[in-house]
């Protein structure tokens, strides 16, 4: 007989110190030599990301030692931190980001006594200088160069910026001496990638795009010759515009230029002439075959040197297949993952990826394209408690107000060693996912196991606006945040109610970032929820726009709210802050001291606006964190807290998670 026991106050072996431990997942993957390289979290090191080599051997190991923490801090949400090459003598070189000082770094890793030794100088100006995207050029110069993008901050404000691609001599030469820094590109544009070279050497690609427009909005690709000495010379628009996103551009081994472009609606591949400016699709899909270039550097299709293209591709979910140009056809790698994040290598017939599935966490992949067969090869998953545990979500598709469809992934209470009462309905949160042109993935996320396995359910809405569904469903929440995305969230929330899957008296919303202003958002604006839980969010749109955030998102509110000089009545009536009056559900505010991109001055403001107003709330800040929590202890405190609130909102009867103070 498994035991009775009330929805929420399920013993469970998932600890909130133990989803902490396993947050994140490897990004950013390489070949150095024959060896894969790629950088992992270390939530238990004071959030640094390591920087790992997979020796030949299968060996794991890390790369650099604590403190060292390979991050870019390009456009704030950063980009590829680095570079790697094995040289012929002296053993393999990287190049890396080294977050605290945004110094890139040369290292030798396999040379006795070696350490880090600095490339580039640091400023006193604003933000300072900071690199990503990162290409090795070893054989440029006397000593070789690395290209890759350069963020220089001209002033003291988060909107003083401009970025160029460049070119830094690893000599060292550059340490101290702004002036040794080549620029390669004419400033021209707002943002940049990283520079693809052509296999000739002759012509380089890169994407460019400015305000206001984000790079899923419209972005273009640049096509230049490289002269003898390096520079960049009659650039020029290739493909792309103000209404067609391109977030990738690289080079075929005989010399034809790929790119991803939303053109048709959706995220589909084409193949270029550069010669002679003609390009075709390849396999036009209702599929995406890219995403939201959120950082710089992501990469969804990576060409073979046999001709074939690794892609990663799907609708909602995605998978990793091998795309034969000639014959259009997709041959898919087969296992259990449901998710492959936007990073790929190739060696030979190899291709490098990072997966993940329901029953697992991300995980460093190698398919070997002779063979069809795909292995873990690092960062494997390893069930830290029993998987009876584990969530089983299920992939639904509700009706909004309109009729339109809304994605979500529902996850059930669940809980070997419990059942509830059979006349008792769960408690159900909804999660909002960031972006908000972001998604949510459908992985093993030891946070929701947190909750499912206690008897809490959670359904993540992606809601109208999220990528991965065409370009019409992202369309639908231009000028429409704040009322697209509550009304997804709540017509999910309602819907699992009215079918008896959840309880209505027991429902309850939390987000972060932009899912955290969808989180406030719907407690202004709806009665729909008991609780909620609000994560670095966004909460004054006229704050925001108004030199409130940094400089990648200062005019983002343009396409997700209107122009302000057109509407500005909709960034006060939409804004939590100014719609104070309407929340009267209880709130869990959390948020970094150190976030640049949503400030905590924001958060200030709005608790100002809820003082005396009698409804229960907790404020809990964290110093040394940023736009998104990586130390353990602050993850550990936030989702105890979490829980706590939903208790004493829910009336769950729970003894093992410390006390929210509630203040009026």
């Amino acid at each position: 007989m498994v035991p009775t026991g009330p929805y929420g106050s399920w013993p469970s072996p998932i600890g909130a110190g133990l989803a902490a431990s396993h947050g994140g997942h490897p990004e950013y993957v390489g070949m150095v030599g024959d060896e894969v390289w790629w950088t992992v979290p270390r939530p238990t090191e004071g959030g640094r990301r390591a920087l790992v080599r997979r020796r030949a051997d299968g060996a794991e190991e890390s790369v650099l030692p604590a403190p060292w923490n390979v991050r870019s801090r390009v456009v704030e949400y950063g980009g590829l931190p680095w570079a790697g090459a094995q040289r012929a003598v002296g053993g393999p070189l990287v190049v890396f980001v080294h977050y605290p000082d945004q110094r890139l770094y040369a290292y030798e890793p396999d040379a006795p006594g070696a350490a880090p030794r600095p490339l580039t100088p640091v400023s006193a100006v604003g933000g300072g200088l900071r690199w990503a995207d990162p290409q090795l050029r070893v054989d440029r110069g006397a000593a070789g160069e690395v290209w890759c993008v350069l963020e220089e901050f001209t002033g003291g404000a988060p909107t003083d910026v401009r970025r160029v691609i460049a070119a830094v001599p690893l000599d060292g030469s550059a340490a101290e001496d702004r002036a040794a820094v080549r620029e390669l590109s004419d400033g021209a544009h707002r943002f940049v990638t990283g520079p693809r070279v052509s296999p000739d050497g002759l012509r380089a690609a890169w994407i460019a795009w400015d305000h206001p427009r984000m790079p899923w909005d419209g972005t273009e690709v640049i096509l230049a010759d490289i002269a003898e000495d390096g520079t960049f010379r009659d650039p020029r628009r290739f493909a792309g515009g103000p209404e067609e996103s391109v977030p990738q551009v690289d080079w075929t081994a005989d010399g034809q230029l790929l790119y991803a472009s939303d053109a048709d609606g959706w995220w589909n591949l084409y193949r270029a002439d550069p010669h002679r400016g003609t390009a075709a699709p390849l396999c036009a899909r209702a599929e995406e075959f890219g995403g939201p270039l959120w950082k710089i550097g992501l990469r969804w299709f990576h060409p073979l040197d046999n001709g074939l293209i690794a892609v990663i591709h799907g609708s909602g979910a995605t998978a990793l297949g091998i795309l034969d140009p000639e014959s259009c056809e997709v041959v898919d790698s087969a296992g259990p993952w449901t998710e492959w994040a936007p990073t790929l290598a190739v060696h030979g017939s190899r291709v490098v990826g990072v997966a993940a599935s329901p029953r697992s966490a991300y995980e460093v992949m190698e398919l070997d394209t002779r063979t069809g067969r795909t292995r873990v090869i690092g960062s494997a998953h390893e069930d830290p408690v029993d998987p009876a545990f584990y969530p089983e979500p299920q992939i639904r598709v509700f009706t909004g107000p309109d009729g339109h469809g809304i994605h979500a992934h529902i996850y059930p209470p669940h809980n070997p060693g419990r059942i509830a009462p059979g006349d008792e309905l769960p408690p159900y949160v909804v999660w909002a996912h960031g972006g908000p042109t972001g998604r949510a993935p459908l992985v093993l996320d030891l946070e929701i196991a947190y909750f499912t396995s206690r008897g809490i359910g959670v359904a993540e809405v992606n809601y109208g606006g999220s990528a991965g569904y065409g370009r019409e469903y992202r369309d639908r929440l231009r000028e429409q945040w704040g009322v697209v995305d509550v009304e997804d969230c709540a017509a999910v929330a309602v819907a699992l109610a009215e079918e008896g899957t959840a309880d209505p008296r027991r429902l309850a919303i939390r987000g972060g970032s932009a899912g955290g202003w969808t989180a406030a958002a719907s407690l202004a604006g709806t009665d729909v929820y008991a609780c909620g839980t609000v994560i670095y969010p966004v909460l004054d749109l006229e704050g925001w726009a108004t030199d409130g955030t940094h400089d990648f998102e200062s005019r983002y509110l343009e396409s997700l709210v209107g122009p302000r000089a057109a509407c500005p009545d909709r960034y006060r009536d939409r804004s939590p802050l100014y719609r104070a009056d309407g929340i009267t559900a209880p709130f869990l505010l959390l948020q970094g001291l150190d976030d640049v991109i949503c400030p905590p001055a924001q958060c200030e403001r709005f608790l100002e606006r809820m003082a005396g107003r009698g409804v229960p709330h907790a404020y809990l800040a964290f110093e040394g964190e940023g736009h998104g929590f990586r130390r353990a202890g602050t993850v550990t405190r936030a989702l105890e807290a979490e829980l706590s609130l939903y208790a004493q909102t829910f009336g769950i009867d729970r003894d093992d998670v410390p006390r929210l103070e509630l203040t009026t």
